[in-house]
């Protein structure tokens, strides 16, 4: 025991911990295993130390749940200032879609900090202050944020939960539900297979891309007053 425990104090004089540290590894930890797997104890174990150690860098749980937040929304490009607001809120959504599936868990915690973050703050004010510059009011701007992040995890949520990833393995399941299928039992399922779904060239993102845009089309900023 005293073996081991001279291993992990060598680890971590190795490369000291920081609270950066600490919520990297517990990022892993929460991709690999879900949020619900994080303990201080499964935390610490990569990082080669006890748990309680952990607690010089952070509050406890709750704080490294604020900072994994945080980190995920630093990953998310910002609004871009040389573009209109429409380009700005399609590539902010993108980038967002992307991190959202690189962290699985982290819709589920994106709005329920009570102790937002800096990366968090900026980027909640640069989308806000893309559709002001955009000629949005306050509200409209308030509406348009929901109605685009609304759209944007309900889609990854649902993304998250196909049993597929890529275009192989959609073909796979498809074509397997195609062959259990009584015949003509259900025709209009089978032609939106049949007639779009196993078509060449179709990609599940495309259907992210199309309600994008249908909803970037349907908001308008506030009309000038005279």
């Amino acid at each position: 025991m005293r073996d081991a425990g001279k291993g992990r104090r060598g680890a971590s004089a190795r490369t000291p911990l920081s609270r950066e540290r600490v919520i990297r590894t517990a990022m892993a930890v929460a991709d690999e295993k879900g949020s619900a797997a994080l303990t201080m104890r499964a935390i610490a174990e990569p990082l080669g130390v006890e748990a309680m150690s952990l607690y010089h860098h952070v509050a406890g749980r709750e704080d490294i749940l604020d900072g994994m937040v945080d980190a995920v929304f630093a990953e998310i490009d910002l609004p871009r200032h040389d573009t209109d607001w429409k380009s700005a809120m399609r590539h902010r959504a993108v980038s967002a879609r992307a991190a959202l599936k690189r962290h699985p868990w982290a819709i589920g915690l994106m709005d329920s900090r009570s102790q937002p973050g800096p990366a968090t703050l900026r980027h909640h004010d640069a989308v806000i202050g893309a559709l002001r510059a955009g000629g949005f009011s306050v509200p409209r701007a308030a509406h348009a944020v929901s109605l685009i992040d609304s759209y944007l995890y309900g889609f990854v949520l649902q993304e998250l939960s196909l049993p597929f990833r890529g275009a192989t393995e959609l073909e796979e399941v498809t074509a397997a539900i195609l062959r259990d299928l009584p015949a003509d039992a259900y025709p209009h399922l089978t032609e939106l297979a049949t007639e779009h779904v196993l078509k060449p060239g179709y990609d599940y993102a495309d259907e992210f891309t199309f309600g994008l845009t249908l909803i970037l089309n349907a908001l308008h900023p506030d009309e000038p007053t005279h």
